[in-house]
């Protein structure tokens, strides 16, 4: 399902909005495990990326991986990612003035958890269905940890049409609801 060019405007108006600091940089971590069309279109982007698992790993393993990747307002593969992923939970946004490496760093530490019982077990929180219901069970300490050096995440919501923006205000969460088709006038 590609989504109206309108839409896709509205979201990158949104991510790159007139408000952010020109430091700032808007980056997408994409679950490669969603659709086979994202490692490809990952693996051949020019974009600066980084798979958030290390080591050796099997091709497998590769093609279904969660990656890093700095997105560029202009560049081509953000449009396919907005056009062919958006409303189909291929990833987040996110928005800092980190580089890369600090980045990737701060986001590994949170594919593993433990569960209640003591057993570790993988956190998708770069899928928006998972993180959008996380963020905010989260306690102010948390929500610091997980944000770190990140100054907002962003998502499609669960109803069609709208983007959801979670930011931090004195360690409290500020979730908005941010919506991408211009309303019928009555």
């Amino acid at each position: 399902m590609v989504i109206a060019r309108r839409t896709r405007d509205r979201i990158i108006e949104t991510l790159w909005a007139n408000d952010i600091s020109m430091r700032t940089e808007v980056w997408m971590i994409l679950d490669c495990a969603r659709d086979p069309r994202i490692f490809g279109a990952v693996d051949g982007c020019y974009l600066d990326k980084t798979c958030l698992y290390s080591g050796d790993l099997p091709w497998q393993l590769q093609m279904a991986a969660p990656y890093l990747v700095e997105l560029k307002k202009e560049d081509r593969f953000t449009a396919y990612v907005l056009d062919n992923g958006w409303g189909q939970s291929w990833g987040v946004f996110l928005r800092t003035e980190t580089g890369m490496k600090t980045l990737r760093h701060h986001l590994r530490g949170f594919l593993r958890v433990r569960d209640t019982a003591g057993r570790r077990l993988l956190f998708r929180y770069y899928d928006p269905r998972v993180l959008r219901a996380y963020l905010p069970t989260c306690f102010p300490a948390e929500l610091k940890t997980i944000y770190g050096p990140i100054d907002h995440f962003l998502m499609e919501a669960e109803e069609p049409g709208t983007m959801l923006e979670f930011g931090l205000d004195k360690f409290q969460l500020v979730e908005k609801r941010i919506p991408l088709e211009a309303r019928a006038s009555a």
